[in-house]
C-alpha cells in the first residue's frame, strides 16, 4: 500500500501502521531491533516516555541490545518516564558500553569521575579514565574531547597536565567532527602548547571550527523552518 505523505490522513495511517509493525516484530517475532524501534516510536511519535522506558529496559534486559541499554540508562539517570536512579543508570550505561555503545562508555566514565551515584560512592578516577579512553578509542568525538580536557588540566591523584597527549586527543576529536576540539587545536598551534607553534595551521583549524559552527547554525535554522513559525 502506498501513502501520500502530503495527506494528513495518510500520514496518520502510516504512523499507526509503524506502531503495529514494530509491536508485531517485537512481541510476535521477538526481534530486538523491532523492540528498540518500538521504544523510539513511543518516545518520538507518541511522546509516551513511560512506555518507551519500559520497552528500552526490557529490550536491554531480555536481549542485551546495547543501544537499548544506553537509552534506558539515560532515562533512569534523568528520571524520564521512570524513577530516577543514578546507580541503576551507571549499570545500564556500563552494559551499553560493554556492547559497543561509545556514548555509554563516556557517560559511565563521567559518572565515575563525579561520583554521581545514589549511594554516594566516591569518585573512581582510574575507572573513569579507562571508560573515557574506551569511548575515544571507539571514535566518539565527544569522548576524545573530554579526554583531551582531562590532560589539559590534569587530574589530581591520577596524572599531571600533559599537553602533548591533550593535543593528540584534541586533534582526533577535531578530525571526528567536534568543533570545540578544532578550536582547542587552533589555540595549541598558536601558543605552541603540546605541539610546535604554527600560525598557518592555527588559522586552518580556527577556520575549520568556524565552518563547523556555521553548519550547525544552518541545520538549526532548517529545523526551525520545517517546524513552522510559532503561533502569535
Amino acid at each position: 500500500m502506498s501513502f501520500d505523505l502530503k495527506s494528513e490522513e495518510d500520514v496518520k495511517e502510516y504512523v499507526e501502521n509503524l506502531g503495529i509493525e514494530y509491536r508485531f516484530g517485537c512481541y510476535n517475532e521477538k526481534k530486538p531491533e523491532s523492540c528498540h524501534l518500538l521504544g523510539d516510536y513511543f518516545e518520538g511519535i507518541k511522546k509516551d516516555f513511560e512506555r518507551a522506558a519500559k520497552v528500552y529496559k526490557s529490550t536491554c534486559d531480555d536481549y542485551g541490545l546495547a543501544k537499548s541499554c544506553h537509552k534506558y540508562g539515560g532515562y533512569v539517570f534523568l528520571g524520564k518516564g521512570c524513577k530516577q536512579n543514578p546507580e541503576s543508570a551507571l549499570q545500564y550505561y556500563q552494559r551499553g558500553c560493554d556492547g559497543g555503545e561509545t556514548q555509554s562508555c563516556l557517560n559511565a566514565g563521567l559518572m565515575h569521575l563525579s561520583g554521581a551515584t545514589s549511594n554516594g560512592a566516591s569518585k573512581d578516577v582510574p575507572r573513569a579514565m579507562q571508560l573515557i579512553q574506551q569511548s575515544c578509542s571507539g571514535d566518539n568525538p565527544t569522548g576524545c574531547y573530554y579526554l583531551s580536557g582531562l590532560y589539559i588540566t590534569g587530574v589530581e591523584g591520577h596524572h599531571a597536565k600533559d599537553m602533548p597527549t591533550a593535543f593528540r586527543h584534541s586533534l582526533k576529536a577535531c578530525e571526528l567532527g567536534n568543533m570545540y576540539a578544532c578550536s582547542n587545536v587552533s589555540q595549541m598551534y598558536r601558543k605552541g602548547e603540546g605541539v610546535a607553534k604554527d600560525e598557518q595551521l592555527a588559522t586552518q583549524f580556527r577556520e575549520r571550527a568556524a565552518e563547523m559552527q556555521e553548519q550547525v547554525k544552518k541545520r538549526s535554522s532548517a529545523m526551525g523552518f520545517q517546524q513552522g513559525l510559532p503561533a502569535s
